[in-house]
Order: C-alpha cells, then structure tokens, then sequence
C-alpha cells in the first residue's frame, strides 16, 4: 500500500499501474498540461514541472518503491524533469520510438546527469563511451523493426501493407512534431531506396549521379542549418542569463522567454534533424545492404520502402506549406495544434 497517492493522482494512474501505463499517462498528461496548450494560464509552468516530477519518480523502479514507502520525503532531494521525458513530450518521440529511437539530446542529457560528480576527464569518457553503447543498441533495435515492417511487402502483401501504411501515417500525425517527424522519416526513406534502385544505372564507373549528389548536397545542408541552430541557441541562452543576472523585473524575463520560445524549439529541432537522419541513414543501408538474403528480397525490401516514405510524405503533403520542403526548413508553429 502506497504511503502517498499524490504522484499517482496527478498522472491519472493507480498505484498498480504498469510502466507502460505511466509512460502514456504521462504523454497525455503533459501535452493538456504543456504551457503552449494554456496560454495565459500564471500556473501552466508550475503544472508542467508537478507532472514531469511525478513521472520521474514513478517511471524509475528505486525512486517509486522509496516514494511508495515514505512519500516525497524519500525522494524530494534529487528532484528534477528527466530531459529524456521532456524531449519526448516535445518531439512526439514516444510515437516515434519505433521509428527513431530516443533521441540523441535527450539520452546524452539524462547520461551526463547520471554521471555528475565525476572527475572531468572520467565523466567525458564515460558519457562517450556509454553514448557510443546507445547509438549501437539504437540503431540495431531500429534495423530489426524496419526489417519486420517492410516484411509483408516482401512477402506479396502490397495492398495490406499499403493500407496499414496509409492508417500509421494518420495515426503518427496527431503527436506533437508529428508532420515534422513524418516528412524527415519520409525523406530518408525514399532517398535511401532510390539510392539503392539506382545503383546498377551506372556512369563511368560511377554509381547513380543524380541520387548521389542530392544525398551529399542535403546531408551539408541539414549540418549547416544544425550549427546555425546551435549557435542562435547559445546567443539565446546569452541574452536570458545577462536578464536573469540584472535587476529585471520577472515578468521582464518571462516576455523575454516567451518571445524566444519558438526560436529555441525551432532550433532544437533542426539539431535533432541531423541526429535522425544520420541514424535512419545507417539503419535503411543496413536493411538495404543485408548479406543474409538474396538480391530480390533486398530489391523487394527498397521497394517497400520507398513506398512507406512516399505514402508519409503525401499524408503530408496537402498543406502548401509542406510541399518541396526538405527536413528541417518545413514550418513548425502549428505542430502543438493538433
């Protein structure tokens, strides 16, 4: 019997409740809660903060037995949002597991915390070390699932598989991001598989020019954007700290936040624009370049693919604002409206 109930009842849950239903209770919850869902609303930030604190005590397994025990008074000290649950929030990346996997800022944020208090050097090498184990165990989770997916393609289920496509994409556009999210998995996609068709149509001794430069060409463009985005967010981050530190005024600083709000998610969004495509990248060439089956089945396979990119980017593509749009530059105000 759980000594406070609290935690639980802000999420909505009982004190049986499954990790997996904290972990949706808690998606839910924070996009009714977000403060660009309540504008206006002194206590939305406060809101935010109760809902991500409950979370992180009860989706870590120690955290919820020491809160079931004694209540906050066992875990109130080391309170603090798990970045990884805020950047799923934001980004729709719990949708998008499957797709994606975590994202890299927000795993390397929650490993460097975990490891605070280490002698400088020691904790760089760790965190790097770990992140390196991550982004392994990431992107073979992600080839194994892609490898199902395309499955029933493969095996001459086109119109199912069509169909099943045609209903996920409904379905991954109603997280928060989720367009965003479905037009750069839908870029990849289609890029890799005709990069991959394309490789016998050769020039010179050259594979596929076209497919080549359009790769090579996007992939500089997304890190220019990438560290222009880094950049303007340490500009911002400047700008708050030298208001924070002078003698301005709260609501001062709480304009000066909320003015540079959609900038700072603009720009974490382009930086986490090249972590997934480098990451689906290396995930389709792996799927695409399996030395386990036969040329057909990997011909069959960029088939499919291709068409799971496609059908993600026309479920897309009926607002003007998305069409000839690459990853990264397509408009990103209207994601929290759904």
């Amino acid at each position: 019997m759980a000594k406070d109930t609290e935690y639980y009842d802000i999420l909505g849950v009982g004190i049986d409740a499954s990790a997996s239903d904290i972990k949706k209770a808690y998606y839910v919850k924070a996009r009714e809660v977000h403060p660009d869902k309540n504008p206006g609303d002194p206590k939305a930030a406060r809101n935010f903060q109760v809902l991500g604190e409950a979370y992180q005590v009860l989706s870590d397994p120690e955290k919820r037995e020491a809160y079931d025990k004694n209540g906050k008074s066992g875990v109130a000290e080391d309170l603090m949002v798990d970045p990884a649950a805020v950047f799923g929030m934001l980004f729709g990346s719990d949708l998008f597991e499957e797709y994606i996997g975590q994202l890299y800022m927000a795993a390397v944020q929650s490993v460097e915390l975990e490891e605070e208090g280490q002698v400088p050097e020691i904790r760089k090498m760790k965190v790097q070390e770990r992140m390196r184990e991550f982004q392994m165990e990431r992107e073979t989770k992600l080839i194994a699932i892609l490898k199902n997916r395309l499955r029933p393609f493969v095996e001459g289920q086109k119109s199912e598989f069509i169909n099943w496509a045609t209903s996920e994409a409904r379905r991954l556009s109603q997280a928060a991001f989720g367009e965003a999210m479905l037009h750069t998995i839908g870029y990849i996609y289609t890029r890799q598989a005709a990069r991959e068709l394309g490789k016998d149509k050769r020039f010179m001794k050259v594979p596929f020019l076209a497919e080549w430069v359009r790769d090579k060409g996007h992939h500089l463009k997304s890190q220019v954007s990438a560290a222009s985005a880094a950049v303007s967010l340490i500009q911002i981050q400047e700008e708050l700290k030298k208001l924070n530190n002078s003698e301005a005024k709260e609501e001062r600083l709480n304009k000066a936040i909320e003015e540079k709000k959609d900038q700072m998610i603009n720009s974490l969004w382009q930086i986490n624009v090249v972590d997934i495509e480098t990451t689906l990248s290396r995930v389709c060439q792996s799927v695409l370049k399996d030395p386990t089956v036969s040329k057909e089945e990997v011909k069959q396979r960029a088939i499919g693919m291709k068409k799971l990119g496609t059908i993600f980017h026309v479920h897309i593509t009926g607002s003007n604002s998305y069409k000839n749009k690459e990853p990264g530059v397509i408009p990103l105000k209207q994601q929290f409206a759904h």
